[in-house]
């Protein structure tokens, strides 16, 4: 196995699709992401995972439960399994972020350019247990 190694920062503000997966572990997921100004990912709930998020670009918010935090370039959040949580774009550029899911939530390698696409595709590209290697 040769794992996964880049320029993760390069990578993710050089990136302009909503989601856009990396690298995919057994129990490890890396995902990129680029919120437009105004957008958020939407309230969700993983009960069976955690997720960190590291912005690179940008400012936002991050609600998990009833805390709000203000995030920009440099933030590292982490979200426990069961936690409601959100992460809204405030700013006047986009939102550029990484983050990581353990275990994975989406498929290997999956692209979803815009929100509306994610929304519509991702109940059908849940993670199915494969690995990038």
């Amino acid at each position: 196995m040769k794992g996964y190694h880049d320029d993760i920062e390069k990578q993710t503000t050089d990136n302009s699709d909503f989601r856009r997966v990396l690298y995919t572990g057994h129990h490890l997921q890396l995902v990129l992401m680029s919120l437009p100004e105004g957008c958020d990912i939407g309230s969700e709930v993983h009960k069976g995972r955690d997720q960190f998020f590291r912005i690179e670009e940008g400012n936002g918010q991050v609600d998990i439960d009833d805390n709000t935090y203000d995030v920009e370039d440099g933030s590292g959040i982490i979200v426990p399994a069961g936690a409601r949580h959100n992460v809204r774009n405030t700013g006047d550029r986009p939102l550029k972020l990484y983050t990581l899911y353990g275990p994975p939530e989406h498929l290997d390698q999956v692209v979803q350019s815009t929100k509306e696409e994610a929304e519509a595709r991702h109940p059908a590209e849940r993670w199915d247990g494969k690995a990038t290697e």
